[in-house]
Formats: C-alpha cells, sequence, structure tokens
C-alpha cells in the first residue's frame, strides 16, 4: 500500500509539474503571438501612415490649384458699363470668409487696445501709425537779412551785366563818323540851348 501511494503521489507530483510547464510554454507562446501580430499591424499601419501622408499631401496640393485657379476666375470678372452693382460682401471662398469670420473677434479686440488693424483677405494686418512731419519755424531775422543781402548783389550783378552785354550797331561804326557829326550829336543831348543858339552854333563849326 505505501509503494502505491507513494507512486500516486510521484504521479501526481509529475502531473503538477507538466501543468505549469503547460502554462508556461501557453503563456510564452501567447505572448510571442502577440508580439507578432502586433508588429505585423504596425508594419501595416505605418505603411498605411505612409500612404495615407502622401495622399493627404496630394488632396493639399490639388485643394491649393482648385483655391489658386477659383481666385484667377474671381479676378477676371466681366465688367458691364451702366449695370448698378448691387451686392456689397465681396466675392470669397468659403474658407476665406470662415477665416474673416474668426479674425473679426480678435480684430474688435485689437481695436479697443488702440491698435489700427485691418482684415486684408484672410490675414489680419497692423498698421503703423502715421507720423506727421512737425512744422519747421519761421526762420530768424538774421538768415532772413542774409538772404535779402544776396539777393541784392544778385541783382546788381544782373543789371551790370546786361548793360556790358549790349552791343553797338554795326550799321554805323566810329570810324566813319565825323568828329563834327559826333560834336553835334553830344552838344544836342548835352545843352539845353535855344534855337537860336544852336543855329549859331552849327555855323561856327562849319
Amino acid at each position: 500500500m505505501e509503494e502505491v501511494l507513494s507512486a500516486l503521489v510521484a504521479i501526481k507530483k509529475e502531473l503538477d509539474e507538466q501543468r505549469l510547464e503547460i502554462r508556461d510554454t501557453g503563456k510564452n507562446v501567447t505572448e510571442q503571438v502577440t508580439h507578432n501580430i502586433n508588429t505585423l499591424l504596425e508594419e501595416k499601419f505605418k505603411t498605411w501612415e505612409h500612404k495615407h501622408e502622401i495622399l493627404k499631401e496630394i488632396v493639399e496640393d490639388q485643394e491649393k490649384r482648385l483655391y489658386f485657379l477659383e481666385k484667377q476666375e474671381k479676378k477676371r470678372n466681366l465688367v458691364f458699363f451702366g449695370i448698378v452693382e448691387s451686392e456689397t460682401e465681396e466675392d470669397y471662398p468659403k474658407q476665406v470668409l470662415q477665416k474673416r469670420r474668426e479674425l473679426q473677434e480678435q480684430v474688435k479686440m485689437e481695436r479697443e487696445k488702440g491698435t489700427i488693424v485691418k482684415i486684408k483677405y484672410d490675414k489680419l494686418v497692423i498698421l503703423k501709425p502715421n507720423q506727421k512731419r512737425q512744422l519747421h519755424t519761421s526762420p530768424t531775422n538774421d538768415s532772413q537779412t542774409q538772404s535779402d543781402a544776396s539777393s541784392n548783389v544778385n541783382k546788381k550783378n544782373k543789371v551790370l551785366k546786361t548793360h556790358s552785354s549790349v552791343r553797338r550797331s554795326n550799321s554805323v561804326s566810329e570810324s566813319v563818323l565825323k568828329p563834327s557829326m559826333l560834336n553835334f550829336l553830344v552838344n544836342k543831348k548835352v545843352s539845353n540851348t535855344t534855337p537860336e543858339q544852336d543855329i549859331e552854333n552849327r555855323e561856327k563849326n562849319l
């Protein structure tokens, strides 16, 4: 009996050990399987993510092209003269209109601070305040007197130049005129005599 009991105890012990081994191996197998599955999924996710990024870039490029084409088409609108334009709102794309609505609150806040801002297309532009030039004070009396003196000197020089630049007429030369004729002309300009005295002077000169 004791031998049978000891054999049963040994069998039970072996079974317990085998059970533990099976559990350990099962645990290791499950971990390995999950690890392999995770690696495969990660690789697939990476490939999908890469493809998604490529598709996203393509879509963004296409959106930019469409946006540019739409913008160009809106710039080339036909103008009909004589037709009243009743639209008060500018023709912007939906995305730009949405962005402009979002910027309205920021514009209000900046204007409350005293900043000059405006919305240009889909961007907020901060304008610098205009600084007007200060008017210069009137010049002093010294500078006025100096400018008056210099202007007077310039005027005198101009008058002298005009007098010096006057030429005699070429019709009558000095060599042709006789002394009696010159004296007659000079006496006529200088003297304030009567006509009788002029006749006597002429006779004397003859």
